[in-house]
């Protein structure tokens, strides 16, 4: 984590869509798919650039797909799925993904997801992805930050540059309306700006100010791919200056000793 505030600053930065980009399936090489369809658009990266990937392509690419027909649901899966008005199978991929259930109500169940991360349905999907005469659902990685640390040295081995990778993902969050964009995975990033200790304008000291600037970026990097029908899964940050992090994304999510709405 970044304790020296500023020195991964820019004075600006630009996020540029990477056209071309087809519908990714299981086993595809998402580093030739994109480093292709660079090449394609003529895009040329430059050291410290972002590469930042929508989850579900890295999810699709890894297999994460789950066809209903083969989930079983448990009685408690059944249960739930009464009291939310929700596919049996589908809860019982959901509990299954899960270490919690924090908050239910028809149409809804907030869970904390077995990497740490909260949010509705666990990240379990069924938007934007192919259905045959059963209906699919896509999970999350099962390990993010090791896709994007992979996906960073494929990259990096082809391109010839150092990069960064932010695997990137849209969540809600209580009392806001609206979904943005977060980051799930990362490599070769900073993830959190530390302040602490350092002075405000007026020479006040910080003590608890940590910027996230992982998730930041994945904001950023969401508005440029869209949430409908844009089809543009992987856009390019740059302008900020080139790192040698080692943070992984999961050191974003806050301790549970530090929840006070549990």
């Amino acid at each position: 984590m970044n304790s020296v505030p500023g020195n991964t600053t820019a004075s600006g930065f630009s996020v540029a869509p990477v056209p071309g980009i087809a519908m990714i399936e299981s086993g595809d090489d998402l580093a030739a798919i994109i480093a292709a369809a660079l090449g394609a658009a003529d895009i040329e990266l430059n050291n410290g650039d972002i590469v930042c990937v929508a989850q579900k392509i890295v999810s699709k690419a890894e297999g994460q797909t789950v066809s209903l027909a083969d989930v079983t649901p448990s009685l408690e899966a059944i249960e739930l799925a009464r009291e939310t008005e929700k596919d049996p199978r589908l809860v019982e991929l959901i509990l299954n993904e899960s270490t919690e259930l924090l908050r239910k109500k028809p149409g809804v169940l907030i869970m904390r997801h077995r990497l740490g991360l909260v949010g509705a349905h666990a990240g379990v999907d069924q938007s934007n992805i192919e259905h045959g005469e059963v209906e699919n659902a896509l999970l999350l990685p099962k390990d993010p930050d090791a896709s994007a640390a992979r996906l960073k040295a494929e990259l990096e081995e082809r391109l010839a540059i150092k990069l960064g990778v932010l695997i990137t993902d849209s969540t809600n969050r209580p009392w806001r309306l609206g979904t943005v964009g977060t980051a799930i995975g990362s490599a070769g990033i900073t993830v959190l700006d530390d302040y602490r200790g350092g002075v405000d304008i007026y020479g006040r000291e910080l003590k608890v100010t940590l910027v996230n600037r992982a998730d930041a970026l994945a904001g950023a990097a969401t508005l440029v791919m869209g949430e409908t029908t844009e089809k543009i899964p992987v856009v390019i940050i740059s302008g900020l200056p080139p790192e040698t992090s080692t943070d992984t994304a999961r050191q974003i999510n806050r301790p549970l000793e530090e929840d006070l709405f549990r």
